[in-house]
């Protein structure tokens, strides 16, 4: 018998579901002959734009949106600046920004009031992060992006350090970051802006990745929230693999296992994870072995 658990909290999170359901909604403006474009992909994986571009919602790049055409910001946010620039040009702006991103924007503004300098913890090309400098650079704030330890030099001749992050980065590289620049610095405020949606998940994998033969993470290769995921499974678990779709499941993975840990990024929506994990009870009943499903 291969008993197949499910992360609790794999999948979309909170801020995912609200930018895909204002996409759909978008639906309604198609009807009355109004073309709809994202901001690049709505969220990092590729199957669900793939399924909004089927409704007609496509990925700016294809085709260039014209005056009067409507633009969804995508969850990531974008620079100020930008977004200024499509509402002068005539575009119908819908808004689909995470709230939680919103918080870190305000947190860049609040520090760079109180005269902090600012180190954003995360991928500096990231799309979550671009936005971000850029309300760094609207509220007239200096500050680097910290990707490794190496990143924090210039923060630490500094007296007064502001702290925030990318919502989807790891926690335990957030501690190690705050724990180093409160050796360095004279005054240190943090305002913990990774959102409890990638906190949950990534405790789901610390709790489950060790516990299973086999731990699959499931969500897009350019998302780095299931980027992340991955990292910190394989860190636990050998055998540990990420995949966008059940077509990238290998039957060997699955050869003499008693029990498979699936997990998924926030990004992720709910019909792959079930076609993964439907994936390998096929697969399990060709080996001769009996499945069972069931949610931690």
């Amino acid at each position: 018998m291969v008993e197949i658990i499910i992360a609790p909290n794999a999948g979309f999170c909170f801020g995912v579901k609200r930018a895909v359901k204002l996409a759909e909604e978008s639906s309604d403006l198609i009807k009355e002959g109004i073309r709809v474009f994202t901001l690049g992909p709505i969220i990092h994986n590729p199957q669900e734009v793939g399924r909004l571009k089927e409704k007609g919602i496509k990925p700016i790049g294809e085709e260039g949106p014209q005056r009067g055409d409507a633009v969804i910001i995508r969850s990531h946010g974008i620079p100020p600046e930008r977004e200024r620039e499509l509402r002068e040009h005539g575009f119908k702006v819908i808004d689909a920004t995470c709230p939680y991103v919103k918080a870190v924007h305000e947190a860049v503004c609040q520090l760079t009031k109180e005269g902090y300098f600012i180190v954003l913890v995360g991928e500096r090309n990231h799309p979550e992060v671009i936005g971000t400098l850029g309300y760094l650079k609207e509220c007239g704030g200096r500050g680097i992006v910290v990707e490794s330890m190496d990143d924090l030099k210039e923060a630490l001749n500094k007296e007064r350090v502001g702290v925030v992050s990318q919502t989807t980065q790891n926690e335990r590289f957030l501690k190690e970051v705050v724990g180093e620049l409160s050796l360095w610095v004279k005054e240190l405020k943090v305002i913990n802006t990774i959102c409890n949606a990638t906190s949950v998940r990534q405790e789901d994998v610390y709790s489950l990745a060790p516990s299973v033969d086999v731990m699959i993470i499931i969500g897009g290769k350019n998302s780095g929230n299931t980027r992340r995921l991955y990292s910190i499974s394989k860190s636990l678990n050998e055998n540990s693999y990420h995949i966008e779709t059940e077509e990238e499941v290998d039957p060997s993975w699955f050869e003499g296992v008693k029990k498979v840990g699936i997990t998924a990024g926030a990004s992720t929506p709910d019909w792959i994870i079930n076609r993964v994990k439907d994936k390998i009870e096929e697969i399990c009943a060709g080996l001769s072995q009996s499945c069972s499903s069931s949610a931690r």
